[in-house]
């Protein structure tokens, strides 16, 4: 009986096919074949080479970075003059999930925005808002294209209204590359996230534009550069290199959420959530039993890797406004944003930048399903002239209003000072908290230290009267205000005693609990894996307010 061979190998793969007449088959096959190569081959090799002695990455490099699987290419248009040619458009999988990701191609015509490059990247946009999944933007363009007329106007319009209707719907990522000016530096800034490495600009105008208009000698690093746009928010993150870049937006991605009606990924920790956390209670009695005491600043972001998983957490905007904290972080694998006072920077005192900077990150968690934890540690708002001329009362309202907006769960912890108005706007029970907590030396009152000057205002008056008596009776001056110091430095310590301390608030129900350090890590996990079994994903609904 015969035999029957098998073979492995696959019957359906392409193999060359026998010497047969050429037609228009075979000559349509060869177009295909060139169209489909033809946007991975940029401008060429003198352009790539140009790129590269710019230590930039071609698109094509950045891709792979983000991601080893084939792209899925969307969008491969090639008009006679470079029509759409300049972007690159497509789905990639990253780590596992879908992306949706554009990148001009500098190599060619310089990644200049056209009509149909604006109407490429509109569909990609518009694509991922429909699907529910993230954008990344590879900017690096020289703007509009010039001698396409308005068209390269239009198709900034039509890439910007794109990109404001997925705005709460889908986060973005925007990447700066290269020399960026014009619709290429406003485009982006619609993203919910910028990130900008040195060595890069980006700007309404050009450094020469600026010279030739106002007169002014300035270098692209002083008017468009990551160090000017990293002070003022205009960027979220700066970064040492365009790889640094990438990298970067990956991990910003894992604490992001597909959409607005899901959940950010949820990642199970062998961090345990019970254990006793030495390093807090250490770092506390360091800081407490110091010389200075009570008023001893320190850094919070030493805090912040008490609490979160195996101590790490991703800080947003750490160039801009220190005296305020706004990270992502994961407790027990649940992801949260943290907003938190920094004692180390001004007291921890909330002022323009500190409103504006928590303002647009406690909207973003809002937005899309985030958790937060508010860990408060700040004597107040700041006040003087310049606050007031600027407009603190209308950014500390701000601020005040994102949080009383915000629905998704939220856990306050007071590990110090919790004065005044500060203290009623950052996330107490009366502004919507789920849970307050404080730790055993929180000091919670209308007023800090100068307090007392109202609560004993008549055992104060009463002591200066002694004082002038004292030295109208013949005592020395320092021997009288020896007196009278002592006096009023025991009405102090007994301001801080009865008043500066967490009784009141806990008898008052305006805190929930005291936590001992070493054990806070474990009563927020407990707390916040309760709320978010009970919290489902949704878009937000209701009246929309008409402040931002």
């Amino acid at each position: 009986m015969e035999t029957k061979q098998y073979s492995l190998n696959n019957p359906f793969k392409e193999t060359k096919a026998p010497e047969t007449q050429t037609g228009i088959y075979d000559d349509a096959l060869k177009l295909g074949k060139e169209l489909i190569e033809k946007p991975f081959l940029g401008g060429g090799e003198d352009r790539i080479r140009v790129q590269h002695s710019k230590s930039r990455m071609t698109v094509w490099e950045r891709i792979k970075v983000l991601t080893d699987e084939e792209p899925n290419i969307t969008y491969q248009n090639w008009g006679p003059n470079l029509d759409g040619a300049s972007i690159v458009t497509g789905i990639l999988n990253i780590k596992g999930r879908d992306v949706a990701v554009y990148g001009h191609d500098f190599t060619l015509r310089a990644g200049s925005m056209d009509a149909t490059n604006g109407s490429k990247l509109a569909r990609l946009i518009q694509m991922a808002g429909t699907h529910g999944i993230p954008l990344i933007g590879m900017n690096d363009s020289a703007g509009a294209y010039v001698p396409a007329g308005v068209g390269g106007l239009d198709g900034y319009s039509e890439a910007f209204t794109a990109l404001r209707k997925i705005s709460g719907v889908v986060p973005s990522v925007m990447l700066m590359f290269g020399f960026n000016a014009g619709g290429g530096a406003y485009l982006p800034r619609q993203g919910s996230f910028m990130i900008q490495c040195d060595g890069t600009f980006f700007g309404l105008t050009g450094p020469g534009v600026v010279k030739s208009v106002l007169g002014e000698d300035v270098s692209a690093e002083d008017l468009g550069g990551p160090k000017v746009h990293g002070q003022s928010g205009v960027v979220d993150l700066v970064t040492n290199d365009e790889l640094g870049s990438l990298r970067t937006a990956i991990r910003l991605l894992s604490y992001l959420p597909d959409n607005n009606h899901s959940f950010a990924p949820f990642y199970p920790t062998s961090d345990p959530v019970d254990r006793f956390i030495y390093e807090e209670d250490i770092l506390f009695r360091k800081t407490f039993n110091s010389p200075t005491g009570m008023n001893t600043p320190f850094d919070i972001t030493l805090y912040l890797q008490q609490i979160c998983d195996h101590g790490e957490f991703f800080e947003l905007q750490p160039q801009r406004a220190r005296n305020i904290v706004t990270a992502f972080g994961r407790i027990g694998g649940h992801v949260v944003g943290f907003l938190a006072n920094n004692s180390a920077v001004s007291s921890g005192q909330i002022d323009i930048g500190a409103s504006r900077k928590g303002t647009r990150f406690v909207r973003f968690c809002n937005l899309y399903n985030i958790p937060m934890v508010f860990v408060e540690d700040t004597t107040g708002f700041l006040p003087g002239r310049d606050q007031e001329q600027n407009g603190i009362v209308l950014e500390g309202r701000k601020l005040l209003d994102s949080i009383i907006d915000l629905r998704t769960p939220r856990l306050t912890l007071i590990i110090r000072n919790a004065f005044g108005g500060a203290y009623a706007t950052f996330n107490s029970y009366f502004t919507g908290a789920s849970m307050v907590f404080a730790l055993p030396t929180a000091r919670i009152a209308v007023m800090g230290p100068a307090g007392k000057e109202y609560v004993y205002k008549d055992e104060i008056t009463t002591i200066q009267k002694e004082f002038l008596a004292n030295v109208k009776k013949g005592m020395s001056d320092k021997e009288a205000a020896s007196i009278r110091d002592s006096k009023l430095f025991e009405i102090g310590q007994r301001y801080e005693r009865e008043l500066m301390n967490p009784k009141e608030a806990l008898s008052l129900g305006s805190v929930s609990s005291i936590i001992l350090p070493g054990y806070t890590r474990n009563v927020l996990s407990k707390n916040l894996s309760f709320l978010m079994s009970k919290y489902k994903p949704a878009e937000m609904s209701g009246p929309q307010r008409e402040f931002e």
